[in-house]
């Protein structure tokens, strides 16, 4: 495990903070970090059965974790308090939906469907998250994976793939947690460093990893909070898929990813009689993203940093457009679009910025040149009233967990 994820210091506070809720550590405990995501292109594709490019980035959840005899999960969650789940309680909950209980329980669900965790072993366990919540970052993925590498480690010695863990967490979320999310944040959580991954095959997604590095290019990654918080919006997040799909099933499909574009652009006029002008944009939109995404792809592999940031720039202009994931319909509040336009001033031309991740808040993303990175954040900053940018960079091993002896 990567030591700046998971240092001494960190190692200490949480024993400290486990003596003082559970009681003295055994002889080793297992130390969990799984990293923050950001989605570096394909936007809301991945749950069209497109392809994305997303990256694990150093932001970490940080656990321990210790089997105890007591048939209950106990989670401590600094600031935000305790999470007890009884082993033999697998029923979805209302009352829990976007709650740590539901991702907790869903997860356990998932294992014991695996066959793991059949023993009713419970564990407790102190986690502490640097992802801040409703940013993009996408910590509640990387909250699961935390879970789901601690179950992993505890109960199958570690024997599920990442991608295991990955679809794992997403039933979570999906059947539990209540949020109709699709499988980039945790496959990129989990598979960690840059990833291209296609979700044609839901059942077998193909993923590559990129050997690419923004910092031997000339740029960095910014992500700039917009002061909106993104999980109260779900609704809004939800209608994005289920548009889409609404637009598959009128061709006999439940993904676009199985439609041809020309007969959506064929059938526009019944399509937008039927379904409404806003679903048909979004159908288009996803086309043209799943091509932006293929061509950035050539572009990482040639090392060509300025076709990059140009199908960069034009994934954005499609996401405002036509997907219309940057402000909320009706409302005078655009935080995202306030955000973009000062970005997009600030860099000139010299890079390019995009609606980050599952959009509506949230945050915003630019690829900057190092040499104008801190004052990019700077004036950023300014613009927006408080310190809400920040430079990040790939982090390589993705979720992972380690006996530490103690």
């Amino acid at each position: 495990m990567d030591s700046n994820a998971m240092t001494d210091e960190h190692l200490h506070m949480l024993m400290g903070e486990y003596e003082e809720s559970f009681g003295k550590v055994g002889e080793r405990v297992l130390a969990v970090v799984a990293p923050g995501r950001t989605e570096l292109a394909g936007n809301h594709t991945d749950h069209e059965g497109g392809q994305v490019i997303a990256g694990a980035v150093n932001r970490y959840v940080r656990g321990i974790f210790c089997p105890n005899e007591s048939g209950r999960i106990r989670v401590k969650s600094l600031g935000y308090g305790l999470v007890e789940v009884k082993c033999s309680d697998l029923t979805s909950r209302e009352e829990e939906r976007n709650t740590s209980a539901a991702i907790v329980r869903g997860l356990l669900a998932a294992f014991r469907e695996q066959g793991a965790g059949s023993d009713l072993q419970g564990f407790d366990a102190v986690v502490t998250s640097e992802v801040p919540a409703g940013s993009g970052l996408s910590s509640s993925a990387a909250y699961e994976l935390e879970i789901a590498q601690a179950m992993n480690w505890l109960w199958a010695g570690g024997g599920f793939s990442a991608m295991k863990l990955a679809q794992m967490s997403q039933f979570a979320e999906r059947m539990y947690f209540g949020k109709p999310c699709g499988l980039m944040d945790q496959a990129a959580i989990a598979v960690g460093g840059i990833a291209h991954m296609d979700f044609s095959n839901a059942s077998d997604p193909q993923v590559e990893r990129l050997d690419f590095d923004f910092a031997e290019n000339g740029f960095s990654i910014c992500l700039v909070s917009v002061g909106a918080d993104h999980s109260a919006n779900t609704a809004d997040y939800a209608a994005v898929p289920q548009e889409m799909q609404e637009v598959a099933r009128e061709f006999g499909c439940e993904r676009l990813c199985d439609v041809r574009e020309a007969d959506v652009i064929s059938s526009l006029p019944a399509l937008r009689a039927k379904l409404g002008d806003r679903a048909a944009l979004r159908a288009l939109h996803y086309f043209r993203e799943e091509r932006f995404v293929q061509n950035r792809v050539k572009a990482m592999r040639a090392g060509d940093m300025p076709a990059f940031l140009e199908l960069t720039q034009r994934s954005g202009a499609s996401s405002a457009m036509y997907l219309q994931n940057v402000s909320i319909g009706g409302s005078p509040e655009q935080p995202a679009m306030v955000a973009l336009a000062v970005a997009e001033e600030l860099l000139g031309g010299r890079g390019a910025v995009r609606i980050h991740g599952g959009g509506f808040g949230g945050t915003i993303q630019a690829f900057v040149p190092l040499s104008d990175t801190d004052e990019f954040c700077r004036a950023m900053d300014h613009a927006l009233g408080g310190q809400v940018s920040s430079s990040y960079v790939i982090d390589h091993e993705g979720a992972r967990a380690q006996w530490r002896e103690m």
